[in-house]
């Protein structure tokens, strides 16, 4: 039993460690072009997503609500999110909403509970899987390209596509410091159980250390990338509309994002049919 519980415990703390998240975090950003979802048209895959990601909370039909989720729920496959990502995803919907019900029957709730929080937990799920499937499949400049043509002003575009770009810096930053700590520091005996426990406390201890001289050195850093920016003259060229009809030209709408988006509404379609001759009988 002991043999056991050290090899559980051993494959839990490898899976855990920092670079396992630096590779789960770059894949999810960098790691799906090669993705049904990320050849489509960013254009056309927004005006997906915001039907997804407003009409959910306008309606309160469950048959809707579960056929909307199911949909995002495929897409979300066929984007290949990385499993981190969808781990997140679950402890997250569970602790917005999974709780409540369990709550719910502690202070003398029944059966009558689960309708109105499955609502509320279709509304979050739906959205946040959406999220992740346009965040997730999307190239950061295809993003902000997509959002540059509807009219985003140029700042907001470029930031979230710089902030995609600060990410292998981010993680590359953190894991030096994590290193830094390491050498100076004194890590508890980690070969019993209880020590692997404090090892893990110790590690958390560390990651929360770790936050104000990463925001330090990331923003200095920003800065340094910031004034090359200036200097190659990053804000003529985003007010510029030479340059914009340029960086926009690569845009193209093409048969699979025709095919995506009625496909995606015919399943809407039909999911509507069958909810009105559920009602109907």
């Amino acid at each position: 039993m002991e043999k056991v519980m050290r090899k559980l415990s051993d494959s839990i703390l490898d899976k855990i460690s920092i670079d396992f998240f630096r590779n789960q975090v770059l894949k999810n950003a960098y790691g799906n072009d090669d993705t049904f979802i990320a050849k489509l048209d960013p254009r056309m895959l927004l005006i997906w997503y915001v039907f997804f990601a407003l009409v959910p909370w306008f309606v309160s039909d469950i048959v809707f609500l579960l056929g909307c989720f199911l949909l995002v729920f495929i897409t979300t496959i066929m984007a290949k999110v990385a499993g981190l990502v969808l781990f997140l995803f679950g402890l997250g919907v569970f602790s917005q909403t999974g709780y409540l019900f369990i709550v719910s029957l502690l202070f003398g709730g029944n059966i009558e509970t689960v309708e109105p929080l499955l609502i509320l937990t279709l509304k979050v799920a739906t959205v946040s899987l959406a999220s992740v499937t346009v965040f997730s499949g999307l190239d950061p400049d295809r993003l902000s390209d997509g959002l540059m043509w509807y009219g985003c002003p140029e700042r907001l575009a470029f930031s979230i596509s710089y902030a995609y770009r600060m990410l292998p810096m981010l993680m590359e930053e953190f894991q030096n410091i994590l290193l830094s700590y390491r050498l100076r520091g004194n890590a508890p005996d980690s070969t019993t159980l209880f020590g692997k426990v404090k090892y893990l406390i110790y590690q958390i201890q560390v990651i929360i250390h770790s936050f104000y001289p990463l925001m330090l050195n990331t923003a200095k850093r920003s800065r340094t990338t910031v004034e090359a920016l200036e200097l190659k003259g990053y804000r003529y060229a985003a007010v510029n509309k030479e340059v914009k009809k340029m960086k926009l030209s690569a845009l193209k709408v093409t048969y699979q994002d025709f095919l995506f988006l009625a496909v995606s509404f015919l399943w809407m379609a039909v999911v509507i049919l069958i909810d009105t001759v559920i009602f109907s009988i």
